[in-house]
């Protein structure tokens, strides 16, 4: 298979990866489910903390059935079961769909693939679309496992398939000290923001000076032992407990830092090797992306990410605008690299291609945008292949 010439040319040119041949020799994995559908029971199912409603329907929409189950093994079992004894009398082959197979959904989801059944994931927006052009759109758990299952009669070859592969498993503990990292960082700034207030009022504007950065591990120390004389035990005290709390939000990242570069290593995945991608920003990466396997080409990454421009033509006029779909959390991932990458340590490579651009008659937005598409290329490249980065060679 030959590399499609804007492959070849956007991997060396920008990051200066050079890719060998073997690279695009490769054998695109469907992660998608097909299905004929003439033939099948589609099993709707709306997951929740203690229990699952499921609905069987028809490949043209009649209701089989609707069954409660908990949240064990021995309820897995009765649902299947069940639909075991429907597809037969209805002469169909079941597969299952799911509104969320990572959270509530997990022990339900990785019973029935355990189990060697087909399970899909369905997004609820798809669910809550069908809904809202219901003549009357009620809510409730048959409702909803019903608009699951025929969200799946339409769309079940774009439907991802829900696999258990050890990529994906430690891809989800990167996602969620990662996002545990993010939930600490945003209580650190609350935290300094009280803390100024509280060290203005017991210090006055010389609590500034003392240290050029008022949280530093010396600093913290300092607030926590010293406060000057006749000061209002109240603040003391809470300033004191603020200043415990952020000693300890800090060691807390430092852990978690340290954990996420143990998984990455493990994972094999080499992102943070890139120039512009530490810990953090691979970590968000890694996390959001999952398994790569899901996504056939670097322009179906770029899609999921919201950094493939949205197509809005109309009879002669050909035109395409930024858009403000797709994964956020990778989105702000790309844009960070991005921006590292034409800072005054970033790429050379990047950075020439970045004020070609704007010489073209593109902003720096616009031009900041097209760096950022090119950076999902070398990133699909570099978590297909397991590649490190490698700068461009000067001759």
């Amino acid at each position: 298979m030959v590399a499609p010439a804007h492959w070849r040319e956007h991997d060396s040119r920008i990051l200066g990866i050079q890719p060998h041949a073997h690279f695009y020799q490769y054998n695109v994995i469907t992660m998608f489910a097909s299905c004929d559908r003439k033939t099948t029971l589609f099993v709707g199912i709306d997951v929740h903390r203690d229990t699952h409603t499921a609905v069987g329907v028809s490949p043209f929409g009649e209701k089989l059935f609707e069954l409660t189950v908990g949240n064990y093994e021995k309820d897995f079992r009765l649902l299947i079961q069940k639909v075991d004894e429907v597809s037969e009398q209805a002469l169909l082959s079941p597969f299952y769909g799911l509104e969320d197979c990572h959270s509530y959904g997990e022990r339900l989801s990785t019973h029935l693939v355990q189990e060697g059944l087909r399970v899909v994931s369905v997004p609820p927006i798809l669910v809550d679309e069908k809904r809202k052009y219901e003549t009357h759109p009620e809510k409730s758990d048959p409702l909803d496992a019903l608009g699951v299952a025929r969200v799946m009669i339409q769309r079940i070859d774009s439907l991802p398939i829900f696999t258990l592969t050890e990529e994906s498993r430690k891809a989800k503990q990167i996602k969620e000290l990662s996002m545990d990292r993010e939930f600490l960082v945003c209580e650190q700034t609350r935290l300094k923001n009280q803390l100024h207030i509280l060290l203005h009022r017991l210090w006055n504007t010389g609590y500034r000076v003392k240290f050029k950065d008022p949280f530093s591990k010396k600093a913290l120390v300092f607030w926590s032992k010293h406060v000057p004389k006749e000061s209002d035990p109240f603040l003391v005290r809470s300033m004191k407990r603020k200043v415990k709390r952020l000693q300890d939000i800090k060691e807390e990242i430092v852990e978690l830092e340290y954990e996420l570069e143990t998984l990455l290593k493990t994972s094999g995945q080499t992102l943070n090797t890139a120039s512009g991608v530490g810990i953090t920003i691979a970590a968000e990466i890694v996390g959001e992306v999952g398994d790569i396997s899901r996504f056939h080409s670097p322009a179906a990454l770029a899609k999921y990410a919201g950094c493939a421009p949205r197509e809005c033509s109309s009879g002669k006029t050909s035109r395409h605008r930024k858009t403000r779909s797709g994964n956020r959390r990778l989105n702000r991932a790309f844009h960070r690299m991005a921006l590292s990458q034409i800072s005054r340590m970033g790429n050379p490579v990047a950075q020439k291609y970045f004020k070609r651009k704007v010489s073209e008659g593109k902003s720096k937005s616009q031009a900041l945008v097209c760096l950022r598409r090119q950076m999902v290329n070398i990133v699909w490249m570099m978590m297909k292949h397991k590649t490190v980065y490698r700068y461009p060679q000067e001759h």
